[in-house]
């Protein structure tokens, strides 16, 4: 890490601390040369690898978006929207991949969204498990009212 004031090439640590989110550290450092400190901020990245070999930065805004399309006249407010991203985030930085197809994104929406709402998870559903017929929606439809049958 090079030294933001005097652009030394060598910096000490004097202290780290996890951040909130558990995917950052905060690291107080000082320059051996000029002797000022200043803060860093690691943070795991994790990428996204579309079908196309595109790679793009994880953005949670990309997964509101769609997940808002899916959600269009349904009573669902910004923040259950938000509270998604975060659990599809956490979700996918629990695997351990670095690098993540963007379908894998898709199909781990697709939990949480099922307990969100029931229509826009057939929505978003009909994209990423690729729904050929209405036989298709209709065999989901079947096996989303078994999930919710009571086991005896």
């Amino acid at each position: 890490m090079h030294c933001p004031f005097c652009h030394n090439t060598d910096s000490r640590v004097l202290d780290s601390r996890v951040l909130d989110d558990g995917c950052s550290i905060r690291r107080r450092r000082q320059c051996p040369a000029c002797e000022r400190r200043f803060t860093t901020i690691e943070q795991m990245q994790m990428v996204v690898v579309k079908r196309s070999g595109v790679v793009e930065s994880f953005n949670r805004d990309k997964v509101i978006s769609g997940v808002r399309k899916a959600c269009k006249g349904r009573p669902v407010d910004d923040d259950q929207l938000a509270r998604l991203a975060q659990q599809v985030e956490e979700s996918l930085r629990a695997s351990g991949q670095s690098e993540i197809p963007a379908e894998e994104v898709g199909v781990a929406i697709l939990g949480p969204l099922s307990e969100l709402d029931p229509v826009a998870y057939l929505r978003f559903a009909s994209v990423y498990r690729h729904y050929e017929s209405v036989d298709d929606f209709a065999a989901e439809i079947d096996r989303m009212r078994q999930s919710l049958q009571p086991t005896s």
